[in-house]
């Protein structure tokens, strides 16, 4: 009894809808369909087919992100394939940002810095010729000032893409804009340059500092200055304070700003300054100009000078104003040894204590 009861359980269970299969068919070949069920209520759904989620917040993970698919690209747009020609120590400075960034870097420079262009995930080459068959995109000029010229001669450009974009960081800009428009194919885009930082004084980042820009030359074609923006934007993103400004307004401006700040921290150099017990917070700002402005080479210092037409002025106005607080101290002192010599001698001499 036990058994039967439970046989007929089983044959009265209802079978989930999913679940059904169609009546096996009958000998004969011929298909005989069940009577119709009766239900109480409406009849059970139709099981529905499964359709594809579809997710409507634009930041939840989503099988193919366009969003971030789309600043990807845009991303990869902007990475650059940079030339640096003349590996030295400021070279080597902007290379490190330039490679964080995630830019393809090529390096150039007479001394051979392979071992550190490798650290920088940055292929070195010595020969020129090899450096200008892998079309880079932009080539940086950061040589020194007085071998600009010689250094700018020695590459053939014939053999780069003839739209590249060449970009100087010199410290000086009349004089490099003055050449590479003269040196270089008209085709060629140019953008003279001048981070107002260093090694020394970013050490913490850029974030703040001067960067000046002017685009000489860009040709007037979307991607030509899509590249050139994007070059800028290597300084923007690091959160430079972007200064457009012609290369002449520049080194009347750097005159001031930069080349008196290297003659005042030379001319304290000579002097041999040390640290004291007593020191204040002027006389070590002073300290700070001399180790900052020697730190330099005297090649960028003759540079400022032999390269911006304004230096010169400079340097006689300086005179001027020494010459001029010089004479004001003098001035005083001789007022002073006056008024003791003519005041003394206006009195009678004493002589009562002279022996007869």
């Amino acid at each position: 009894m036990l058994s039967s009861s439970t046989s007929t359980l089983r044959l009265h269970q209802p079978t989930r809808p999913h679940r059904r299969h169609p009546p096996a068919p009958a000998a004969g070949g011929t298909t005989h369909l069940a009577p119709s069920r009766r239900w109480r209520g409406h009849p059970p759904a139709a099981p529905l087919r499964a359709r594809p989620q579809r997710i409507r917040a634009l930041d939840a993970a989503q099988p193919f992100d366009y969003e971030s698919r789309a600043a990807g690209l845009l991303e990869e747009r902007q990475r650059l394939k940079i030339a640096i020609v003349g590996f030295g120590n400021f070279g080597q400075f902007l290379a490190r940002t330039f490679a964080r960034q995630g830019h393809t870097l090529l390096a150039h420079s007479r001394t051979d810095h392979s071992a550190l262009a490798a650290t920088l995930g940055a292929s070195f080459f010595t020969d020129p010729h090899d450096l200008c068959e892998c079309h880079p995109d932009v080539v940086l000029l950061a040589t020194s000032i007085l071998s600009a010229e010689a250094v700018l001669r020695s590459l053939p450009v014939h053999r780069l893409r003839r739209n590249t974009l060449f970009v100087d960081v010199l410290s000086v800009k009349e004089f490099p804009r003055n050449l590479l428009l003269s040196s270089l194919p008209p085709d060629f885009d140019v953008i003279c340059t001048h981070p107002m930082f260093g090694p020394e004084s970013a050490r913490d980042g850029w974030d703040g500092l001067p960067f000046v820009f002017d685009k000489v030359r860009v040709g007037d074609c979307p991607a030509r200055r899509s590249r050139a923006e994007a070059f800028l934007n290597i300084f923007e993103r690091e959160g430079c304070r972007m200064v457009e400004m012609s290369c002449a307004e520049h080194d009347a401006h750097a005159a001031e700003t930069q080349f008196l700040t290297h003659t005042v921290g030379r001319m304290l150099a000579m002097l041999e300054l040390q640290s004291t017990p007593i020191n204040t917070k002027g006389y070590e700002t002073l300290l700070r100009l001399v180790d900052n402005t020697c730190s330099d080479s005297f090649d960028l210092y003759n540079g400022l000078f032999m390269y911006n037409k304004n230096s010169t002025e400079l340097l006689n106005r300086l005179e001027w104003a020494m010459d001029s607080v010089k004479k004001k101290l003098f001035d005083g002192l001789h007022d002073v040894l006056r008024k003791q010599l003519f005041e003394g001698s206006a009195q009678a001499p004493n002589t009562s204590n002279v022996r007869k």
